[in-house]
């Protein structure tokens, strides 16, 4: 048996899937069979050719032919003689390797893409260094397939999960996840309890002790991982599982209630997303909104910056699914931990004390208006309010604001259509912002408090740091006065104040939260239900 921490409830019994990171590393090597380098070229180049069919098939069935078309131009570059050719000619002439040959003609078609004006061909860049890594994984004998390729009953298990890996598991395939390092409040653990797949992180050696297709269970609720139990404790834990998934079964009931404490105080219970679609989970779950759209997802797992047009999209989604509910979208939070490999950040000796999120984005007002813009316009469609991140003066607050009247401004110019009363708020995560909370309070719509970032910077404690972990507690008094201060500073100047960091979903805080007046909790869909049940006991 292993030990780790729960990061998201609940029990799988399944099959074990050791997701590698491998990188092909080129190196140049001189050719004596020139025949047998060609071959072995086409052999990768086939593989490839075959993959990307049987990908866009898939993409076609579940996503459309409009999204598969992507894969046909992939497609179509492996058939086009000058891209063939060239690496070919490359390795005949040059007497080199096919990797070497490969990047050579790689590097070319980008600088050529690059320095054109046409932005249908600058963007065919992203499309050129997909099929070439494909190739290339294929020369090598890398797996090209990944996440992709799992069977049914997989649990996957990796060093760690980035957003974006959590984000592409096939909840019909993958029941658990398990990883090496990571807490309670890391991205991958978040993103667990967002897909409702058991999870345990923090296992510290987990990719060493265990064997792909070795038989385990994991219990998401202790932490637990059991390496080729034996026929008994898989009767034991079918037994647990049953009994969890009747609770989440009888938790159902309260989907429609919209809950008060005995002493009648409404409180509501919204959810936390990642991505548009998340919102269906969430609002399946009976949630009263959304509290928190991360919409830093977005932005990930690319290899441009998203138009404005796509961001619309999403956040119309969203409106159109919150209705007259309330949904909250947090604007780009980038930095720290969360890096774009399109946006070059600085090295920073302390990235969580630095550049990123509304800092990143007063700096770079192109990236910001974009995405200022698209969310005023899903306003238009729906109960939308606008959240800052990382906030920690007045000053930052009224810059955005004059950011935001910016875009107003040019919407109204251009007779696109937006909700001119768009309520604006602010994420308290920086104790300096609790602090000085009744000064905010004067000029803000709500306040959410972000505990994630709040805790750590209250403590001096990195969440991510399992060697002080023990530190991270959001039950210290120090945190939960600055949370008192923050509730009792909004409700003095009638504004409400929710919390969308994971305390919100802690089940151990929920009844202090409560008593301390708490507007609203915003959590992962799974612990929406649960939430509400805690609440009604509450007084």
């Amino acid at each position: 048996m292993k030990k780790g921490i729960g990061a998201s409830k609940g029990y799988a019994i399944g099959y074990a899937f050791i997701k590698k990171d491998e990188e092909v590393k080129i190196e140049e090597r001189i050719i004596e069979n020139i025949d047998e380098e060609l071959a072995r070229l086409k052999a990768a180049t086939d593989a490839t050719r075959a993959q990307l069919e049987k990908i866009k098939d898939k993409a076609e069935k579940e996503m459309g032919a409009e999204k598969a078309a992507v894969f046909e131009s992939h497609m179509m570059l492996l058939d086009d003689p000058e891209f063939t050719g060239a690496i070919e000619m490359n390795v005949s002439n040059n007497k080199v390797n096919a990797e070497k040959a490969l990047n050579d003609v790689l590097d070319m078609y980008i600088a050529i893409f690059g320095s054109m004006e046409d932005e249908y061909m600058k963007e065919r860049i992203a499309d050129v260094k997909d099929v070439g890594a494909r190739i290339l994984k294929n020369l090598a004998g890398v797996d090209t397939e990944g996440l992709a390729s799992v069977g049914e009953n997989t649990i996957v298990i990796a060093h760690d999960l980035t957003p974006s890996d959590t984000a592409q598991l096939d909840r019909n395939k993958v029941v658990a996840f398990l990883t090496n390092i990571g807490g309670r409040t890391s991205h991958s653990a978040i993103m667990a309890r967002t897909l409702e797949i058991p999870a345990v992180v923090g296992l510290g050696t987990i990719t060493e002790d265990v064997k792909n297709g070795d038989l385990l269970i994991v219990d998401g609720n202790t932490g637990d991982v059991i390496i080729n139990p034996d026929e008994t404790v898989v009767k034991e834990y079918e037994a647990k599982k049953e009994a969890f998934l009747k609770e989440k079964e009888e938790l159902k009931k309260l989907i429609d209630v919209k809950v008060k404490t005995k002493s009648g105080k409404r409180i509501e219970v919204c959810g936390n997303i990642g991505k548009p679609e998340d919102v269906d989970a969430v609002m399946a779950n009976g949630a009263d909104g959304v509290g928190l759209f991360r919409t830093e997802f977005l932005y990930m797992d690319r290899d441009d910056m998203p138009s404005e047009e796509e961001q619309y999209e999403a956040y119309k989604y969203v409106a159109e699914k919150v209705g007259e509910k309330l949904g909250i979208v947090r604007t780009l939070d980038i930095g720290g931990d969360k890096k774009l490999s399109y946006l070059p950040l600085p090295e920073e000796e302390n990235p969580f004390l630095g550049y990123r999120a509304i800092r990143l984005c007063l700096d770079r007002k192109d990236i910001f208006k974009v995405q200022l813009r698209a969310i005023l316009r899903g306003s238009a469609h729906g109960n939308l309010a606008i959240m800052f991140p990382m906030i920690s003066s007045l000053e930052e607050f009224f810059q955005a604001k004059e950011v935001l009247a910016e875009c107003m401004a040019e919407l109204k110019a251009e007779g696109k259509a937006y909700n001119e009363n768009i309520k604006t708020g602010i994420m308290v995560e920086i104790p300096a912002a609790a602090v000085m909370a009744d000064e905010f309070a004067k000029h803000v719509d709500f306040f959410s408090i972000g505990t994630n970032d709040l805790i750590q910077y209250t403590l001096a404690a990195d969440r991510m740091n399992e060697k002080i972990s023990y530190l991270y507690n959001p039950m210290h008094p120090a945190v939960l006065r600055l949370i008192k201060m923050t509730i009792d500073a909004a409700h003095k100047e009638g504004k409400f104040c929710g919390m969308c960091g994971e305390m919100a979903g802690d089940e151990r805080a929920t009844a202090k939260l409560v008593e301390m007046g708490l507007d609203e909790f915003s959590m992962s869909a799974s612990s929406i239900l649960g939430a509400k049940k805690i609440i009604m006991d509450c007084e």
